[in-house]
């Protein structure tokens, strides 16, 4: 499977850094409090000197949303929803051990992630403008089409994978319990996104490695090295 994202999106995000990770061997019996609490850490202390919605990796992703037409207080992008969460709640909730350690990871440098089920994505897995007759399963069940104009997660079979581009993953490829295989991507915006965005891939690839001892291929897409190829079982 090739993961990419079209020229258009190069294009009209110049600024764009692409951390992607291909991982096997991922269970649900695994724990990961020892290597989701350092991120959280980091996340609850950049909370305590300002709010989510101030951080500059949260801005960028703002103003990239009202670009595309989403009001950007209606539907926030993933490490946004989640550090807003946990500034009001404190905690967050139990689930799968991957998704939860990449929800750290993502909170602690307000970088969305995202965690697909490999093996529920098509023969390719493009981040692209939509152009209305992709179907987007949603995690109750239900099928919505993305807007013409919206950048997606899409497949060749016009599945997609995501909405509003960081907004909301789809429930057709969420990691479940039976997940063994992933693909993992993180994007970011903002003036530092390259530096932060190798941070954060490298910091992903060490706790993987903890916790299931599956090694991760991974690398970071640019305009002129947008492919990750993922060979999978």
């Amino acid at each position: 499977m090739l993961f990419r994202h079209a020229s258009a999106i190069w294009r009209d995000y110049p600024q764009l850094a692409v951390g992607a990770l291909h991982v096997r061997g991922i269970h649900r019996q695994a724990r990961v409090e020892a290597q989701a609490e350092p991120f959280l850490r980091q996340a609850r202390l950049r909370l305590d000197s300002a709010s989510e919605s101030d951080l500059p990796e949260i801005q960028a992703w703002r103003r990239a949303f009202a670009s595309m037409g989403v009001k950007p207080t209606q539907y926030r992008c993933a490490s946004e929803a989640l550090l807003r969460r946990l500034r009001k709640e404190g905690a967050m909730p139990p689930l799968h051990p991957l998704v939860e350690l990449c929800n750290a990871a993502s909170m602690a440098y307000a970088i969305p992630v995202a965690a697909l089920d490999a093996q529920r994505l098509g023969s390719a897995l493009e981040v692209r403008h939509a152009d209305g007759t992709e179907r987007y399963l949603t995690f109750g069940g239900d099928t919505e089409h993305p807007e013409p104009g919206e950048v997606i997660y899409a497949d060749p079979e016009g599945r997609a994978h995501a909405r509003r581009w960081t907004n909301r993953q789809s429930g057709l490829s969420a990691v479940h319990d039976g997940t063994r295989e992933v693909l993992i991507v993180a994007e970011a915006l903002h003036a530092d996104a390259a530096r932060d965005i190798a941070r954060l891939t490298e910091a992903l690839r060490a706790a993987l490695a903890e916790v299931w001892q599956a090694p991760a291929r991974h690398a970071l897409l640019t305009a002129r090295a947008p492919d990750f190829e993922v060979a999978r079982d």
